[in-house]
């Protein structure tokens, strides 16, 4: 297998892997633990189900370690077709996993205070899952961010279809525009979900373009693409 698609799917694999953890870690144990506006009833699942609180730091670092590498092979693949890009991806990416680390360590303190309780554990756990998700919220900003160089890298290589590169770059910027919708207008939080479509549809068609096909055949003849050379004065 030539370098270049090794490269391109070993990069997939770790971006699903990132989809793969977000999902279970934080859309599906999450709303099994934490009861929003209940701090009791979010204590007593900690407590009763310390197993599935545990599994759930795991799948948050899980995120943090897939996002991290991600971010890393992203810039290794598109370094020589745009190096600003890329590493406008590996640098938003590593920012993103920063914000999700610490989400993790106040799910770890909570799920540890809930069978070593202090003081008012059950306010104290709440104010812990409260903050986890508000990082998960803000850090959507840099998520957003890292589709648009991402995109970028796209158009500039030529290994992948140029639609996706403008569905990576629009669905960032609507990321972005929906992190503060958000927090703007908490009122209708379906607008806020709206703005995330475009940018899961370029994530997951890169994630099934990296995996199945690499890159576009012509890449691994040609090599990434080089800027003009000046002419002579």
């Amino acid at each position: 297998m030539h370098a270049l698609i090794r490269t391109a799917r070993t990069t997939g694999l770790l971006y699903l892997g990132l989809a793969v953890t977000g999902v279970l870690g934080f859309l599906v144990i999450q709303p099994q633990l934490f009861v929003t506006d209940d701090p009791g009833a979010t204590l007593a699942n900690l407590a009763g189900h310390q197993a599935l609180a545990r599994v759930g730091v795991a799948f948050e670092l899980l995120v943090v370690l897939t996002q991290a590498l991600a971010a890393a092979w992203f810039y290794r693949l598109f370094r020589s077709a745009d190096p600003l890009a890329a590493a406008g991806v590996a640098a938003f990416g590593l920012v993103n996993a920063v914000a999700i680390l610490v989400s993790a360590a106040m799910l770890a303190t909570a799920a540890r205070l809930a069978v070593a309780p202090i003081g008012d554990t059950a306010a104290t756990v709440q104010l812990l899952h409260l903050v986890s998700t508000n990082l998960w919220g803000v850090g959507a900003l840099f998520f957003g961010l890292w589709l648009i160089p991402m995109g970028r890298c796209v158009l500039r290589s030529g290994w992948m279809p140029r639609t996706l590169g403008w569905i990576l770059i629009g669905g960032g910027t609507a990321y972005l525009l929906g992190t503060f919708v958000e927090y703007l207008a908490p009122a209708v939080p379906l607008a806020a979900d709206a703005l995330t479509l475009p940018a899961t549809v370029g994530e997951f068609w890169m994630i099934g373009y990296l995996l199945i096909r690499g890159v576009r055949r012509h890449a691994v003849h040609e090599g990434p693409p080089t800027a003009p050379v000046p002419a002579a004065g």
